[in-house]
């Protein structure tokens, strides 16, 4: 299977709604889960990945990485081992970081309000951004509640997947 046709699988999968798909022939093995699952992953952000012009699978590696959860935080943020926030490390706050790589929003369109900003109260599932990758606007929703205390990323700036997005006080 060349990477034309696992294109145009994608689209298939997309087209159809399929929760989820598994394929397998010889030593190529993948497994897709969209937004259309049953799961519990209706909230979650949905993405197809598009593989590169010269796949390589193995029998261990799936197609499609799965969302992180929200994370402690750690001594380096994922963006190039910059030190994070000693401050977060310290009032323990909850990190928001992005599940996916591409264009990180505050609002859904330049005259409409931005999600949150900090001080604001956020509950789990309160969408939080949007991240645009290859044209889809994938809503990013909170998996914490709590109040926002930072936000780390400039509006319209490229993210890189597991970036530092928020800093939440699940105390607050």
């Amino acid at each position: 299977m060349d990477s034309k046709e696992i294109q145009e699988l994608l689209k298939l999968i997309n087209r159809l709604e399929l929760a989820e798909f598994k394929y397998k022939q010889g030593d190529l093995q993948f497994s897709v889960r969209t937004k259309y699952s049953r799961s519990g992953m209706e909230g979650m952000p949905s993405y197809i990945p598009v593989p590169s012009m010269n796949p390589v699978a193995t029998a261990s590696s799936p197609a499609a990485p799965q969302p992180p959860t929200a994370k402690a935080p750690t001594e380096h943020e994922g963006d190039g081992g910059t030190p994070a926030n000693t401050n977060a490390a310290k009032d323990n706050l909850i990190e928001i970081r992005s599940p996916i790589v591409g264009t990180f929003y505050r609002s859904a369109s330049p005259d409409k309000p931005v999600y949150v900003k900090p001080g604001d109260t956020i509950e789990v599932g309160t969408v939080v951004c949007i991240v645009e990758a290859m044209k889809l606007f994938n809503e990013i929703e909170s998996e914490v509640a709590g109040k926002v205390v930072k936000i780390v990323v400039e509006d319209a700036s490229p993210v890189e997947y597991d970036q530092l997005l928020f800093l939440i006080d699940p105390n607050g």
